[in-house]
């Protein structure tokens, strides 16, 4: 199915001299771009869609981009979030936003199955920054120690994959991945955006990946 490019993705080249995190000088992907479609002339949902619950609200995500593995998705609040498979990679319209991700590796979520026997570990690096853009807001290459293991569920058909990371000094989170045992596509999960955001809740009415 073919999808329309309804407005570019501008790159934000970012620095900034924060003393917490190395600046590593990345480009950060600006989602929200000036030009973007008016709400009202955005295509209706057909095909691949989402269900997006953020601090307890269900709201329907339609898809704007699909470029290979990576798809942005947006709400009709504005809310938009970019995925890889059922992964999150970056965000917008929050008061905190995900400006990047990023693995030291493959990542071990794209082989949900092997993770039953053997658990695996991963390091990621994100980048964040608050919704004005300012400096002060910024923060580059965080690093994210993770450890996945996958265990079946009362469905035959479906996996649960638990991602716990931790970064430094702070006391972590926990991401769940269900996924279908077969192919591996993710069904629906629950992940961390950002220290100051509840965690997003993604359902995916057909294939994540």
């Amino acid at each position: 199915m073919r999808h329309r490019l309804l407005w570019p993705l501008p790159l934000l080249l970012a620095a900034c001299g924060d003393t917490l995190w190395r600046d590593t000088g990345d480009r950060l992907v600006d989602l929200v771009a000036p030009a973007a479609a008016p709400l009202e002339d955005l295509p209706e949902p057909e095909g691949r869609a989402l269900r997006l619950w953020l601090g307890g609200r269900a709201t329907p995500a339609v898809l704007l981009q699909e470029l290979g593995e990576r798809r942005i998705w947006r709400t009709s609040g504005g809310i938009v979030v970019a995925t890889e498979g059922g992964r999150v990679t970056a965000t917008a319209g929050l008061r905190q936003m995900l400006a990047a991700t990023r693995f030291e590796g493959p990542d071990p979520l794209a082989r949900p199955a092997a993770l039953l026997d053997h658990p695996a570990e991963a390091r990621r690096l994100v980048d964040l920054m608050d919704a004005n853009r300012e400096p002060d807001g910024m923060r580059f290459g965080i690093s994210l120690d993770c450890r996945l293991r996958a265990e079946p569920t009362e469905d035959a058909e479906v996996l649960l994959v638990r991602e716990r990371c931790r970064s430094r000094g702070s006391s972590g989170f926990t991401n769940r991945f269900w996924v279908e045992a077969a192919g591996g596509a993710v069904i629906r999960a629950e992940q961390w955006v950002g220290p100051r955001v509840p965690m997003l809740v993604m359902e995916f009415l057909g294939p994540a990946g």
